[in-house]
């Protein structure tokens, strides 16, 4: 099953900085595993761009969608059996310290379940 996890950030969680070395790892031996897909940081929320079409007309703001403290930092994509593996795994990811991570799988536009 492929399962995208969110890495939400919380500036209001003090952990600390990022130890960007265990993050690395973490992925490594995710990537080695083979359940590791792909692993990316987003830019910050406030260089976001919304882009919303209403009634025909097109508007495009800078900044998040939604005033929000928390914001999606990043995101992994990863392949398992399946939801209960993916909390499973989130536990021993770094970055739950510093805030969320969201576990999702993915829905097939094909209308599959």
């Amino acid at each position: 099953m492929e399962i995208m996890m969110f890495v939400v950030a919380d500036p209001e969680v003090d952990a600390g900085p990022v130890d960007e070395e265990a993050v690395a790892e973490w992925d490594r031996v995710r990537a080695e595993q083979g359940v590791l897909t792909r692993a990316m940081r987003l830019r910050p929320a406030d260089e976001a761009i919304t882009v919303r079409v209403r009634g025909g007309e097109t508007i495009v703001t800078d900044g998040p969608f939604t005033e929000s403290k928390e914001w999606i930092a990043g995101y992994d994509i990863l392949e398992l059996p399946d939801l209960d593996a993916a909390v499973e795994l989130a536990k021993g990811d770094p970055l739950a310290r510093h805030g969320a991570l969201e576990v999702r799988a993915f829905w097939p536009l094909n209308g599959g379940e």
